[in-house]
This record gives C-alpha cells, structure tokens and sequence, in this order.
C-alpha cells in the first residue's frame, strides 16, 4: 500500500466496470425525467448512497463553500433539501439564494450538476418533510446549533441524548428553523463517463419556459 500522498493518488483508478451507454440524441425534452431515470439506475448498479450530492453555497463575502447532503425531492419546483435556517448553508443562502448541486455516481461512470435560484418551500411544507424522516433526523434538528462552535463533545452528548428523549416522546415536535428549500434551475449538465475518454456532456438551459439542450466538449 503506498505511504506517499502523490504515489497513492497516481495508483489510483476510476470507473473500474462497464460503463453503459449514452446516446444525447435519444433524451427527454426536459432534464428532470432523465435525473430520475439516472437515480434508478444508479441505485439498480449498487451505487452507495446515489440520493447524496454536494451543495455548494457562497455567502455575502463571495467565497465558496459545500457540504453534502441529502436530496429530498425533485419535480416541477426544483430539487429539494432541507436544512437549518441557522445554519451556516442556511446564512449563505439568505445571504446569496443561488446554489449548485452536483451528483456523482461511480458506479456508471456518471454525474448531474445542477444551478440555480433558491427559495423557501412554505412552512407547513418543511415540518411535513420532517415528519416523515426518521426519529434520529427529528433528534438531529432538534439538537439544533448546527454550525455554532461546539465546547467539547460531553455538551453534545448531553444535548443530543435530550434530542432523542423528546424526539421519541413527541414525533410531532415543532422544529422553527427547520426549513425545506427548493432549487430552481437554470442549467442541469449530465456527464457520461467514457473509458476512451470520449465523455458525453448534455446540458439543459432554461429558456423562458422551455429548455433547450447542446452538447460540451469533454
């Protein structure tokens, strides 16, 4: 096994596996049947956590910043993710409510960027969202402060185990700054890895109220 940074990453391989096809000619009008379609197939290879993807932010000084997460919905608002109002994606996102989301999935050699405006989802819409997650996501919110500084791991531990004690004693429990967002896109690229590395890129633009598709050089 290499000890060195630079001797590991040379050593390293990507797309170890049959990559499928991709033919951009034979593709829906729009990119968010294709996303689903891509997702499913993902998932049917055994891609890890395929719902995963960066969202990447920049506040009200203009420096980038990501994170991943998790996505909780995709239709004819945008994609969706949740987070805290508080936190510091949240700030970001008050302060410059536009995003990029990216999807990586090795498995087939793939990956879906996504950009564009983001707005809230109504109130009622995040504490539905939460109310079906998991009592341990409810614990999660609950604990809150995401993103403050933390004085050691014991005031975690004493905040959380508090979390999952209301959690499991109220699943119903008001969450304020809980907040589902929605991410409209202007542009959705998809990236087929090719092991010629003749990669296909398709790009979706918003055009008004149609989209419009073009090919990128790899």
């Amino acid at each position: 096994m290499p000890t060195d940074l630079h001797e590991l990453l040379r050593s390293l391989r990507v797309w170890d596996t049959d990559l499928p096809d991709f033919d951009p000619d034979d593709t829906p009008g729009e990119p968010l049947p294709l996303f689903a379609a891509w997702l499913a197939r993902a998932a049917a290879a055994g891609q890890t956590e395929p719902h995963t993807m960066s969202l990447a932010t920049a506040g009200a000084d203009g420096l980038p910043d990501v994170r991943t997460v998790m996505l909780h919905g995709a239709d004819e608002r945008g994609w969706s993710f949740a987070t805290h109002t508080t936190s510091r994606k949240g700030r970001q996102l008050a302060d410059r409510p536009y995003a990029a989301l990216g999807f990586y999935w090795p498995a087939q050699g793939r990956q879906v960027r996504v950009r564009g405006p983001v707005g809230k989802a109504p109130a009622e819409e995040g504490r539905a969202d939460l109310a079906v997650r998991s009592t341990g996501a409810l614990a999660a919110a609950l604990t809150g402060r995401q993103s403050e500084e933390l004085g050691s791991a014991a005031e975690l531990a004493r905040a959380s185990e508090a979390a999952w004690e209301r959690a499991r004693r109220e699943p119903d429990a008001p969450v304020p700054s809980w907040t589902l967002y929605h991410l409209r896109p202007d542009e959705v690229e998809f990236f087929q890895g090719d092991a010629r590395r003749r990669h296909v890129r398709l790009v979706y633009l918003r055009d008004g109220g149609t989209w419009r598709k073009r090919l990128l050089w790899p």
